[in-house]
């Protein structure tokens, strides 16, 4: 019988210590992750920008298009459209489009404003997107001041670039924005708003801005870079290997000890569409594990990470007594409240904030897949070819293009 009462009352310390640790994770999260959850109430807008440097600082838009006709117009029309009075260009590299993404572009731009250029074959060491961006550059009719480093599929808002370029003017030799990502299917509302907030909580903001912190990142989709500093890190090629280059390149400037800026927009957005949960989960899984450095030992740590803070709070009051039940509910309840400012942000449902246990193992499980993806050789699939590969390799796969 005693050794019956032990080994309750060591399970039950088990689960009372399990659930303290979810309730102080989610305590640090809020009070001292550098306030991450707070970007979405505050986010970022051009409405005052102001720039009091004459001349302003001259611009080269850079955008890597592979296969993107159905929405590099947009994308291209919105950077025409830029209310910025300094010199402006937009260099748009075809990387192998097979269905008219050059001519899509030429249609909606001037070609005193815009200019194409074909992407040489990628060579061995580099991902398609950094290459792609290098050819942009070697190639550009100018040496700018700034570089503005965009995807095919942003829409700028028309005060987008003398925002960027007013926040550079404080002193910031990076700045960035986080632009607002579709979020209008099932699989969005459910899945994407937590894709930002996660990014948040692993880069908080604050502490990018900050120089008393190490940590550095960057939104791919929007961000400009004097381009001297980029010389000044060794050029685009220093990030060449990188599936994750924006936080690359972040992570090179502020090494370099330059000062970066990072916030969040509604203004400016992606008109990508994720129609279903299989098309969200391949988004995930292109980075995921290279955001872990392919590192076993890592994956097992976030694994550990993400059960002990996100999936177990809801679980343990199902079958752990009262101590330990209260605690995780509080836990629960915690993460809960975390989260609704990044679904009033998206304008998804109250509803979605209890349900992120389930959506964080949506994520593990794409991490998962990501490793698996790596070791057979096909992972960091993009646009028919897969980049993040055990052997280092760049692989067209052939029949995934359509």
């Amino acid at each position: 019988m005693s050794h019956a009462l032990n080994y309750d009352n060591t399970v039950q310390l088990t689960l009372i210590l399990t659930a303290a640790f979810g309730l102080a994770a989610w305590v640090y999260l809020i009070a001292a992750r550098g306030n991450f959850w707070r970007e979405f109430v505050r986010g970022e807008s051009s409405e005052h920008a102001k720039i009091s440097a004459v001349p302003l600082p001259s611009v080269l838009a850079v955008i890597p298009a592979r296969d993107e006709a159905a929405v590099v117009g947009k994308a291209v029309a919105s950077l025409a459209d830029q209310r910025y009075s300094g010199r402006f260009h937009i260099v748009l590299v075809d990387d192998g489009s097979s269905d008219g993404t050059a001519q899509a572009a030429r249609a909606t731009a001037q070609p005193a404003l815009l200019t194409v250029v074909p992407a040489r074959p990628l060579p061995p060491g580099w991902t398609g997107k950094v290459w792609a961006i290098a050819e942009g550059i070697r190639q550009a009719p100018f040496e700018p001041d700034f570089l503005l480093l965009t995807d095919a599929d942003i829409v700028h808002s028309p005060e987008n670039l003398t925002t960027l370029a007013a926040r550079m003017a404080e002193g910031n030799d990076l700045v960035s924005l986080m632009v607002m990502l579709e979020c209008r299917s099932p699989a969005e509302r459910a899945l994407i708003p937590a894709f930002v907030f996660f990014f948040f909580l692993l880069y908080p903001p604050a502490w990018i801005r900050s120089s008393r912190h190490r940590t550095a990142g960057a939104a791919g989709g929007c961000i400009l870079i004097r381009r001297s500093n980029l010389d000044r890190i060794g050029g685009i090629e220093s990030i060449r290997a990188n599936m994750i280059d924006d936080c690359a390149l972040a992570a090179a400037v502020k090494r370099g000890g330059g000062r970066e800026w990072l916030s969040l927009t509604a203004e400016t957005r992606s008109i990508r569409s994720y129609a279903t949960f299989n098309e969200i989960g391949r988004m995930i899984s292109r980075t995921a594990f290279s955001q872990l450095r392919h590192s076993p030992v890592l994956l097992l740590g976030t694994t550990l990470g993400l059960l002990l803070t996100f999936v177990l709070p809801p679980l343990l009051p199902l079958f752990a007594h009262k101590p330990a039940a209260a605690l995780a509910g509080c836990a629960w309840l915690v993460m809960s409240i975390a989260y609704l400012p990044a679904l009033r942000f998206y304008r998804a449902g109250w509803f979605w904030a209890p349900l992120l246990p389930v959506i964080a193992s949506f994520y593990l499980a794409c991490t998962f897949h990501s490793a698996i993806a790596y070791y057979r050789g096909t992972g960091g699939r993009w646009k028919g070819r897969a980049q993040d590969r055990n052997d280092k390799r760049p692989q067209v796969l052939q029949s995934t293009r359509k």
